[in-house]
């Protein structure tokens, strides 16, 4: 993995950049409890291990909402931009998932710059992001993050 890093003046030129895929990380049942606990999400199938195995995933899954957060850190590996002032999350478009995430699997993302323009003061980007589970058939996150850069 090779984080791109672009400058502030290119930016208006990188739609169209594959940014390639961030690393792997694996998704943990610590980690699936404690954002149940910041969300008060406290689904069995999220947390209680021993009912989930004889759930409808065989096993404990993390959030949709955990992984689709994990887009984040992902996304810090794959891609900066330089001489900014500000960088905003501004939002999210067509978010899915496809598929679960089972706990202990390990989940990494792919991403492409769709689109770019301009806005008063900076640059909006649209990245296609689509996260995937090691080994699995369908994604478990698709969706097109919005971000903001400013001078």
């Amino acid at each position: 993995m090779a984080q791109t890093v672009i400058s502030y003046q290119d930016l208006a030129h990188a739609a169209g950049t594959d940014l390639g895929y961030s690393e792997y990380r694996t998704i943990t049942q610590e980690q699936v409890n404690t954002f149940a606990d910041a969300t008060d999400d406290h689904q069995w199938i999220h947390t209680d291990p021993e009912k989930a195995k004889a759930g409808p995933f065989g096993g404990p899954i993390a959030h949709g909402y955990l992984t689709l957060s994990l887009q984040i850190a992902f996304w810090t590996e794959l891609f900066d931009v330089t001489g900014v002032a500000t960088k905003v999350n501004y939002g999210l478009e067509k978010v899915r998932f496809p598929a679960p995430v089972p706990v202990g699997s390990r989940v990494r993302m792919k991403a492409a710059i769709a689109e770019v323009e301009e806005v008063k003061g900076g640059y909006q980007i649209a990245v296609d992001q689509v996260v995937e589970v090691e080994g699995a058939a369908k994604p478990s996150v698709v969706s097109r993050g919005i971000y903001r850069f400013y001078a």
